[in-house]
């Protein structure tokens, strides 16, 4: 719905939001009214080059026709269903996600953090019922992000978060350990452990990649201690960091690999992939879901996927992000520069990351400041080196006008 068919003013909207809604946001005072490849557009069809891309869902750029396409035409057909019946987009998207990824078994969810929160029951569950009622430990990363609900929540490694604050004890269960130390990560573990749940690149605690030799030793300490090695690449997964997978970057695999984000173009899809083992433990009434799987958003995934597959959106963010992140090396104040693909940091020294993102919103960039030093940048994955030259471009402005106040 665009605001030119509600009879509203895009004040009276905003109103109504303020009036109507629970903020928990730092609102851009603007109103999203459309948007088309890079570009989102305000109520006065202002273009903002996105990169910040529905926080690294719009990797096929946003409204990609081939994904609205699907969607119309899937809406159509079959809006939803329970999950008794089978569905034609369900088995579609089941078999080329699981082939692509080498995975044996996927379940469904409707968001990240749901992923999340699954992969950490089927682990959980896999443990107790194959080593014992207390063989349930899972040990995390300090400075990680995994979601909001409960058990996603507590997984997180940041304790003076506020997703965390005010909300009474965590749940029990998870240890921490500091990203990229593997020797910490096995000092963490117990005879209770089931599993180690890691980001392959940490993006809410600041863009930092895992080392390959972190991701390769907690993949053999694992083999040789039973147990089970998690991956949350819900920012990361779907061609994110220059692979369809970050893990493949690595040249490993997970038990269980939890996505979101870019894998519905743009539609809310979440899920798990395990292998045929771990994926045992979820049985009949064990887990369940009610959008999970939903038709629609089903079809636009698959639409999405393959595009990403068949344009190599892959090779296209290893190639963008190697030319970008080392046009962002030569801003000024910078401290440094990095990331995985198109999934981008800049740490600055001496001017705040807030005040960037703003300067840069007044130059019509979207971007986004992690704490006071680093600013984020996932964009679709079609970007050109003419759009990260002017993003560069609009940063180094943001970053000289901060620094001169």
């Amino acid at each position: 719905m665009k605001l030119s068919e509600t009879g509203f003013t895009a004040n009276e909207i905003k109103d109504k939001a303020k009036k109507y809604m629970i903020e928990t946001y730092e609102r851009f005072d603007f109103l999203a009214d459309s948007a088309n490849g890079v570009y989102m557009y305000d109520e006065n069809g202002t273009p903002y080059l996105d990169f910040y891309a529905g926080i690294a869902v719009n990797s096929v750029g946003n409204c990609c026709e081939r994904v609205v396409d699907a969607v119309c035409e899937q809406a159509k057909t079959l809006m939803q269903s329970f999950n008794y019946p089978y569905t034609v987009p369900q088995a579609l998207l089941a078999e080329k996600v699981c082939t692509t990824l080498g995975m044996d078994k996927i379940f469904y969810q409707n968001t990240g953090t749901e992923a999340n929160e699954a992969m950490i029951k089927m682990a959980r569950k896999y443990g107790v019922e194959k080593y014992g009622p207390n063989h349930y430990n899972i040990v995390t990363a300090e400075n990680s992000f995994h979601g909001r609900t409960f058990g996603a929540m507590s997984a997180t490694g940041q304790p003076d978060n506020a997703c965390q604050i005010g909300f009474g004890g965590m749940v029990p269960g998870f240890t921490y350990a500091p990203y990229n130390d593997l020797q910490a990560f096995k000092d963490a573990c117990t005879e209770n452990t089931i599993a180690i749940m890691i980001e392959p690149v940490q993006g809410e605690g600041g863009v930092h990649p895992a080392t390959q030799e972190f991701m390769t030793g907690l993949r053999k300490f694992c083999d040789e201690n039973n147990i089970l090695l998690l991956l949350d690449e819900v920012q990361t997964g779907w061609c994110r960091t220059g692979a369809v997978m970050s893990f493949m970057n690595y040249g490993i695999k997970p038990d269980i690999v939890s996505m979101a984000k870019a894998m519905g173009g743009g539609m809310p899809i979440g899920a798990i992939c395990a292998t045929e083992e771990v994926a045992k433990a979820f049985t009949a009434g064990s887990h369940g879901t009610t959008f999970g799987g939903h038709p629609v958003c089903c079809a636009a995934s698959y639409a999405a996927v393959s595009e990403m597959l068949e344009k190599d959106l892959a090779g296209n963010a290893k190639k963008m992000g190697e030319y970008f992140m080392k046009k962002l090396s030569a801003l000024p104040h910078v401290k440094e520069v990095r990331g995985q693909g198109l999934l981008v940091g800049v740490e600055f020294e001496d001017v705040d990351s807030v005040d960037i993102k703003h300067a840069c919103f007044d130059r019509k960039l979207l971007v986004t400041a992690i704490g006071s030093s680093v600013i984020r940048m996932v964009p679709p994955l079609i970007i050109t080196e003419s759009d990260c030259d002017k993003a560069y471009e609009i940063i180094r402005e943001a970053v000289e006008e901060v620094a001169a106040k």
